[in-house]
């Protein structure tokens, strides 16, 4: 384990240019008030992420980012409407010592049940690349993105066209009242039959529970 002062990067910390990135997005993009300095650093440590990195800064830096009124959400070291951080959402899920090395890490989540992970050898793709696991095939894929690029696309990616069979008319009002802890979930499910997506029913439901029913459905 890394101590803080070793995870602490004054000399080229990352956040000046996740700053800059985010000063140049096309999406709309809101950075979280990080937490008080011992829930962030406590955070950092758990994560072994310097700050030199985009990780470890937004980490460090941030109670998480949220993309395009919310429907990406980029866990950080957490926040009241984003009560999820990065190491203690991936506890038990995919490590369970802090320091373990995980076989893959979760970063971030959507709205609709969506999953994005970085592959540490468990997900079958290629190690430091963003997987996605999507709401309607349940089956992960591999981005091609490492976790810098991820962030860019989220920032300035063409994300209408890229989950436009996944919204509904209302989406951005729906988003309103959902908080970071919650996804969408449809009935029927996403992957389950052809239906438009503004023809199901939706409910607000955990996203620990969604996570563990599309995992266990991924598994199969």
């Amino acid at each position: 384990m890394k101590t803080l002062q070793e995870l602490i990067n004054r000399e080229d910390p990352a956040w000046p240019l996740v700053r800059q990135w985010i000063a140049e997005a096309a999406n709309p993009v809101e950075i979280l008030p990080p937490p008080d300095d011992a829930t962030r650093e406590r955070a950092l440590i758990n994560t072994q992420v310097t700050t030199r990195s985009p990780m470890g800064a937004i980490t460090y830096e941030s109670g998480g980012i949220l993309i395009d009124h919310g429907w990406l959400r980029i866990l950080a070291a957490g926040h009241p409407r984003l009560p999820r951080s990065l190491p203690g959402w991936n506890s038990d899920r995919s490590f369970t010592v802090s320091g373990q090395r995980p076989s893959f890490l979760l970063i971030a989540d959507d709205v609709v049940g969506g999953f994005f992970a970085i592959d540490g050898g468990g997900l079958g793709f290629e190690r430091g690349k963003v997987c996605y696991l999507p709401p309607d095939t349940l089956t992960w894929e591999n981005t091609e993105k490492g976790y810098s690029d991820f962030l860019v696309w989220c920032f300035k990616g063409d994300l209408a066209t890229y989950y436009e069979a996944m919204r509904w008319g209302s989406w951005q009002k729906d988003l309103e009242t959902v908080g970071g802890d919650e996804v969408f979930g449809f009935l029927p499910p996403l992957c389950i039959g052809d239906s438009p997506v503004a023809k199901r029913g939706r409910e607000l439901i955990s996203v620990s529970k969604i996570y563990e029913l599309h995992v266990a459905q991924s598994n199969k």
